[in-house]
């Protein structure tokens, strides 16, 4: 279950006199700091591959396969465990598949239409959008956001909107990234209220299995309409990739992290993404980046670290 930020707090001293032993430590604040930054990094390889696949994979299909992939996967340790949990999961139905909607069956599904006509480092800028809304939901839920992070999301979101100001081209695609941008933003901040005991595997195979099934209608319309793909090593791999690694790893790490360091200041991190994006896109799809970008991600960064310390 997702859990407040966690603080050091003062120790208390022992009844001998002797040194107090601390009563928590900054490792969970670091250890969700990098799960948040090893989805974020992942993620960003995801839409260079969305990128990529535009015009030889249909995107509804895109997001089925990534699914099936991702299902394979997590069923070996995430089936049984969601079993044994079927009935916390009945009596929390509409959470999981709210959970499922938003952050399997539609949030991907908009990345991959996205990515159709809009290139990778626009995507990557309009995600950055995300974490501008997690931390609106968590105050509206009533979590104190503390001046540093507030300032560090600030001072994130300028170096995002210079960046995006700096003569970046948009196209009609970007409206499906702002509706992704919404989707996640929402999945993340949902994941605060995941029901006590249930389990991180379990959680992902039902949000997996069930956003999969959500998806066979689309599936078949556009197996109608569009036709299927060719299997070839240049579509096939990268599905392996978004399967692998944007689905079961980067799900699990994003999904640990909330709950360590809260949706917040995950979303702080979350703001590397369109560096990695623009510095993944230019390595791999020969998009280009300036020094005016280059300043703007050096903005981003600033704020990433001043936002995700361990203190408000």
């Amino acid at each position: 279950m997702a859990v407040a930020d966690r603080r050091t707090t003062t120790p208390a001293r022992r009844a001998d006199g002797a040194s107090p032993v601390p009563r928590a430590t900054a490792t969970p604040v670091a250890l969700g700091i990098g799960l948040a930054a090893l989805a974020t990094l992942v993620w960003s390889g995801s839409f260079v591959t969305s990128r990529a696949l535009g015009d030889s994979v249909p995107p509804v299909q895109h997001a089925f396969w990534r699914w099936v992939v991702a299902l394979a996967v997590v069923a070996p340790f995430g089936a049984r465990r969601a079993w044994r949990q079927r009935e916390l999961i009945r009596r929390h139905l509409g959470f999981v598949l709210l959970a499922s909607l938003l952050g399997v069956t539609v949030y991907n599904t908009l990345v991959n239409q996205a990515g159709v006509t809009t290139p990778a480092a626009n995507m990557g800028m309009i995600m950055a959008a995300s974490p501008v809304l997690m931390a609106v939901h968590e105050r509206a839920g009533g979590v104190r956001l503390g001046a540093r992070r507030v300032a560090g999301l600030l001072t994130a979101c300028a170096g995002v909107l210079l960046l995006v100001g700096g003569g970046a081209s948009f196209s009609a695609g970007d409206l499906w990234m702002i509706a992704a941008a919404c989707c996640f933003g929402s999945y993340s901040a949902l994941l605060r209220r995941r029901p006590a005991g249930l389990d991180g595997a379990g959680f992902l195979f039902t949000t997996f299995l069930f956003g999969t099934v959500l998806l066979l209608p689309a599936q078949g319309v556009s197996l109608a309409v569009q036709g299927g793909f060719s299997p070839t090593p240049d579509t096939v791999l990268p599905l392996l990739y978004v399967g692998v690694a944007s689905s079961a790893l980067a799900f699990f790490a994003w999904n640990k992290a909330i709950s360590l360091i809260g949706p917040t200041r995950a979303g702080i991190v979350y703001y590397l993404q369109p560096v990695c994006v623009a510095l993944l896109s230019w390595a791999l799809l020969a998009e280009p980046t300036g020094w005016a970008q280059a300043g703007c991600m050096a903005l981003i960064l600033g704020g990433v670290v001043l936002g995700a310390g361990s203190r408000g």
